[in-house]
């Protein structure tokens, strides 16, 4: 059975403007953009550097000197110094190589996403009681200048920094870089006026282990002791990366210049702590030996009241001196704390809450932290807090550490910083195992368990620990805990957008997430809360407990494990846990009390302890019932999803079929629209030639009468040929969907004229009347498309006569507000009601008992409503089945005065009035120049002709002709070729296009206005000539009609007339045949069937001069056998029984 993948549905996240702007967020929670890293190596590294201000320094060298002896001081401060060095190099380098902080740096250096977590929050730990302690120092300071209370003070120094942080590195930047200058002045001037004024200083300084802890000197015990509160400074490498990840990439030839900020901006700063420490062990003796009492000693702003005493004897200004140095240290310090601080809350809580508020908000929760710690009174138990915590640190620190400088080089740990959490596991046993083991250790081993040298050396227990738990649980594991799937190639989401954000990052930043299908940016990876980590196979933590319980425990318990009671019993025990320790901490805290007190209490808790354990085990079963409910529901859910995703998955499989057929059956039939546009075009250019001279030879007075006859059907058939042509490309327009409307001026009653005398020979033909009325005058000129509106009109009368047997079809006209109403009525068969809008669909014909099989293809009335409803007009139909139809077509056509000279079509031309003009014919083909030749010379016109585009430049420059008759489709140049080039040449004149195209190809030329007008092949001399006076301006000159009858009464019969009246109507009948003999009747049938034109017209002449047949018959016979029509000549001679 095949499985669905589950795809997410994307929802756009809109951050609040603190996350949106990196100026406010700086990167918090991803990888630091190398557009971001704007500021010189130089200037991060100095900004880092701004850290070492903290006065924390100055209190810690006081307080384990006053302590722990002098050369035990100098010995830890030593020691501490060198390992601090060593240990922040690699941190450093890999955090400014790989563009992230902290956090990002121990995800992927062996702790996993979720197991980072814990990182976070003992560095978020770290800088909060940092931020308790300096700004205690600070409110001290405060106190002193100008009796601010403490409790004031602390406010006052918490909040000063939310400003500056706010703005993250760029604000910091500048503060610290601008008052570094000062800070380095202030800093050194007591210790060189205390240097000159009193040397003696130092020899009491060195000496003063003497007086402490007698003549033994240098104490393992007391040596540990003093380490243990130094190394709670090892977390302050962390603060240092968070501003050394936006160190700019190492440039070729300046990788000396990137290491020197490197290692300045990063290990560095224990160097200039070491110097700070000694100099607050210096200020802690020199303060004892001015009298004060050792708890004022050892606290930073009475050290540096006592130094800058050394500098002046005015008391106000040492007190001010000594006071603008420690609020500015303070505030140097921190900034960096709240700042770090910020950025580690962030990733702490944006994994367990999948939210993100920003990293202001986190700033504000670090500082109420931090005031919270000053209230309580933090700074006169910071030795004991940070002996305590520098176990934890260390442990932290050496894992990370042991990771990057051991397993990295020996493989057993991918070589890149993997940082996002679509490719981490959620725990990697390789750090959070060593950290978890080396804190163990370290613990244990202060605690005494192992003596007092352990306990005293427990923080390089710690670091041992790591650095061998590490790489041994790395070798154990074999490293498959670092990567839970393998990241894609940077190309694959090279300039991608975050499919959540729809913001783009660096490719470093992205990751492909299969729950979305879709790259994803790390911060909208990290927050999301939908996937399920669909992504990553047995990598969550919950997976991971069981497998590891899995080689643990036997099957049989380790079902018990994953059951109902089991989670029950496993979520008791951890909150009992919790309760217990947070229970026996505030009994340890109880002051010293009576044995009956002590045990008092000790009942009172155990009661409390109970009652906790009853509540939570309620709670703790409430809580597992609804994650079960949340579960079932959740798997349904997916269960749902799968088999939707299923279903889906099929009909995306049948639409790609479908479509595949309908490309196929598109490029069929753009194929057949090819070959008909092309056909069109090779039929178009020969008969161009046929119709036009057909024109020529219909109005030439040398013609005999007789032969004109045959000349008007030669004109009359060539024309319905281009008729026939255009239709085919009629429909390959539709079916391509590039119908066109044009604008013409059009004589209405020419128009209805010519369209009523077309249909009387059928509806004669067929034995039924036709007539026509108009209700109204008829306009003179409208506008509209003339050949789209005489295309609806046939199509609606050619049904009308062809479903009509008997009776009449009639056509009304009626004008009314610019609105044409044209009604056909018949009296045909009628249309059943619920066929009425079917015979509108494409390919659809009633077939029905009593209803006249007729032929076509089904399109007419199809494309008759499509060209009304493109021409804005409107169809109606009312029906009456046995009784007949009648359709309604109204249509705007707006009357118009002429707004060109026209010609009259009833009139010869002969001539024009004005000057003589010149035209130059453009064409390849001599017979089409020939054409134009003779249709235009005898009117008086001068005419030049070019075979090519080439040749018609020179002639057109020398000539400079009035107008231009140019071809489109010439080998070598073609038409809209030359014309470019005759513009360019500086031709003004109008250009007119000739084309057999069907204005195909003079759409890519409109914007260039290279023409000015066009016509297309076979072209009526008629338009011809009113293209010329259009853009000439030609008054025609006319003669007399002189043609014969023969000719009149083929194209106007003198049964018919149009009258313009209010009221008048027309009528044309039809008589029907009345005699031919029965043994010629069956000659001419044969004949018709077999299709013999030849013989049939020989038949007919025969029988016409022997009086066979009577001349009404043989008239219509006539008609038929012009229109090649036997089927016709058939039905006439069937009737004529």
């Amino acid at each position: 059975m095949t499985t669905t993948k589950q795809r997410i549905f994307p929802v756009r996240r809109n951050y609040n403007k603190w996350v949106a702007n990196q100026t406010l967020e700086d990167f918090a929670l991803r990888f630091t953009a190398k557009s971001a890293r704007r500021w010189s190596a130089k200037r991060v590294a100095l900004t880092a550097l701004g850290t070492i201000s903290f006065l924390a320094l100055e209190a810690i060298g006081g307080v384990i000197t006053l302590n722990y002896g002098i050369v035990n001081a100098i010995a830890a401060i030593a020691a501490v110094t060198v390992v601090i060095f060593l240990l922040g190099i690699p941190i450093s380098y890999h955090a400014a190589r790989y563009g992230v902080d902290i956090d990002l740096l121990t995800r992927g250096a062996g702790f996993g996403y979720l197991g980072s977590t814990l990182t976070s929050l003992i560095y978020a730990t770290f800088t909060f009681i940092f931020f308790a302690l300096e700004a205690a120092i600070m409110a001290m300071a405060l106190e002193v200048l100008f009796n601010v209370p403490l409790t004031l003070g602390y406010v006052i120094s918490s909040l000063v920094v939310i400003p500056i942080v706010t703005h993250g590195f760029t604000y910091i930047s500048r503060f610290q870089v601008w008052t570094q200058p000062l800070w380095i002045i202030l800093q050194l001037t007591p210790f060189i006026f205390i240097l000159f004024q009193d040397p003696d200083s130092l020899p009491r300084w060195l000496a003063f282990d003497n007086t402490i802890v007698g003549p033994q000197g240098f104490d393992l015990l007391l040596f540990g002791a003093a380490t243990t509160v130094m190394f709670s400074l090892v977390a302050q490498i962390g603060e240092q990366v968070d501003y050394l990840r936006f160190i700019p990439e190492a440039q070729p030839g300046k990788r000396l210049r990137w290491w020197t900020a490197v290692l300045a901006g990063g290990p560095g700063w224990i160097i200039i702590g070491a110097l700070k420490a000694l100099a607050g062990s210096l200020l802690a003796v020199l303060a004892l030996h001015h009298g004060l009492a050792t708890e004022l000693a050892q606290e930073p702003m009475h050290m540096y009241l006592v130094g800058f005493s050394h500098v002046t004897t005015h008391p106000a200004t040492w007190m001010a001196l000594a006071g603008i140095f420690v609020v500015l240290s303070q505030l140097k310090i921190n900034v960096t704390n709240a700042y770090a601080g910020s950025i580690a809350w962030s990733n702490f809580f944006s994994r367990l809450t999948h939210s993100h508020p920003g990293r202001v908000v986190w700033l504000l929760f670090n500082v109420m932290i931090a005031l919270v710690l000053m209230e309580i009174g933090i700074y006169r138990a910071f030795e004991v807090i940070l002996a305590n915590y520098a176990m934890v640190a260390m442990a932290w620190i050496g894992a990370l550490v042991a990771d990057l400088v051991i397993n990295k080089p020996l493989g057993l740990s991918p070589r890149h910083i993997e940082f996002k959490r679509a490719y981490l596991y959620d725990i990697n046993p390789v750090g959070f195992g060593a950290m978890l083991l080396a804190t163990a250790v370290a613990l244990a081993a202060r605690a005494g368990l192992w003596g007092d040298t352990a306990a005293a050396l427990a923080s390089f227990l710690a670091l041992l620990t790591a650095f061998i738990c590490a790489p041994t649980i790395a070798w154990l594991t074999k490293g498959r805990y670092y990567i839970a799937r393998p990241p894609e190639p940077q190309m694959v989401l090279q300039g991608q957008a975050c499919i959540i954000c729809e913001h783009h990052f660096d490719s470093e930043d992205m990751a492909f997430c299969p729950a979305y299908n879709a790259p994803i940016c790390s911060l909208c990876c990290s927050l999301d809360a939908r996937c399920n980590d669909a992504c990553k196979q047995h990598a969550t933590f919950q997976e991971q407990l069981m497998d590891w319980l899995g080689t643990l425990l036997p099957n049989r318990i380790l079902k018990h494990f994953n059951s109902r009671m089991g989670h029950f019993a496993s979520l008791l025990m951890l909150v009992t846990l919790v309760i217990a320790g947070f229970l026996i901490l505030v009994f340890y805290q109880l002051p010293t009390l009576s044995m009956e007190v002590e045990a008092l209490m000790a009942t009172t808790l155990a009661k409390i302890f109970a009652i906790f354990v009853i509540v939570s085990g309620v709670v703790a079963w409430l809580f597992v019932l609804a994650s079960e409910s949340r579960v079932v529901a959740h798997e349904e859910s997916h269960r749902q999803t799968r088999m939707l995703l299923e279903e889906i998955d099929a009909h995306e499989k049948t639409d790609r079929e479908l479509q595949k057929a309908k490309e196929l059956a598109e490029a069929a039939n753009q194929a057949k629209s090819r070959y008909l546009t092309s056909l069109s075009h090779e039929l178009r250019s020969p008969l161009n030639a046929a119709f036009g001279y057909a024109q020529l030879l219909e109005h030439d007075d040398t013609i005999p009468p007789e032969r004109r006859k045959a000349v008007a059907i030669i004109r009359r058939s060539t024309e319905h040929l281009s008729d026939l042509i255009e239709g085919l490309l009629e429909i390959s327009k539709i079916e391509a969907g590039r119908l066109e409307l044009y604008r013409n001026q059009v004589r209405v009653s020419a128009l209805i004229d010519e369209i009523v005398a077309m249909f009387r020979l059928q509806a004669q033909e067929k034995g039924i009347d036709f007539t026509f009325t108009s209700e109204g005058r008829i306009p003179e000129w409208v506008i509209t498309d003339e050949k789209r509106l005489r295309q609806i009109l046939i199509n609606l009368l050619s049904n009308a006569i062809k479903f009509t047997n008997h009776g009449q079809v009639s056509l009304n006209f009626r004008y009314r507000n610019q609105v044409a109403e044209f009604t056909i009525h018949d009296t045909g068969v009628g249309i059943e009601e619920e066929d009425i809008q079917r015979i509108f669909k494409p390919f659809e014909r009633v077939r029905k008992p009593g209803v006249p099989i007729a032929n076509g293809t089904g399109l007419g009335l199809t494309i008759t409503k499509l060209l009304t409803d493109i021409m804005g007009g409107d169809l109606q139909v009312v029906s009456t089945p046995g009784s007949g139809s009648e359709f309604r077509l109204s249509v705007m056509l707006s009357s118009i005065e002429p707004l060109e000279l026209v010609r009259s079509p009833s009139q010869i031309v002969k001539g024009y009035k004005g000057e003589r003009r010149t035209l130059l014919v453009i064409d390849d083909d001599p017979s089409h120049r020939g054409l134009i030749s003779d249709m235009l010379t005898p009117l008086g016109f001068t005419l030049l002709e070019a075979p090519d585009g080439i040749t018609s430049l020179p002639l057109a420059n020398h000539s400079q002709p009035d107008l231009i008759l140019l071809d489109i489709a010439m080998p070598h140049t073609d038409g809209w070729q030359t014309a470019r080039l005759l513009r360019q040449q500086g031709f003004q004149g109008p250009i007119v296009m000739l084309s057999a195209n069907a204005r195909e190809s003079q759409l890519n030329a409109l914007g260039e206005g290279l023409h000015n007008d066009y016509l297309i092949k076979p072209f009526k001399q008629g338009a011809l000539l009113d293209t010329l006076a259009r853009q000439l301006q030609l008054q025609w000159q006319h003669q007399a009609n002189t043609l014969s009858s023969a000719a009149t009464v083929l194209d106007r019969p003198a049964t018919f007339s149009l009258t313009d009246s209010m009221s008048g109507s027309t009528t044309v009948s039809t008589t029907m045949p009345t005699h031919i003999e029965a043994s010629l009747r069956e000659e001419m049938l044969a004949l018709a069937d077999i299709g013999h034109l030849s013989g049939l017209r020989s038949c007919l002449s025969t029988a016409q001069v022997d009086g066979r047949i009577s001349p009404s018959l043989s008239e219509e016979l006539e008609s038929a056998l012009d229109r090649f029509n036997f089927h016709q000549i058939s039905h006439l001679l069937k009737k004529s029984l």
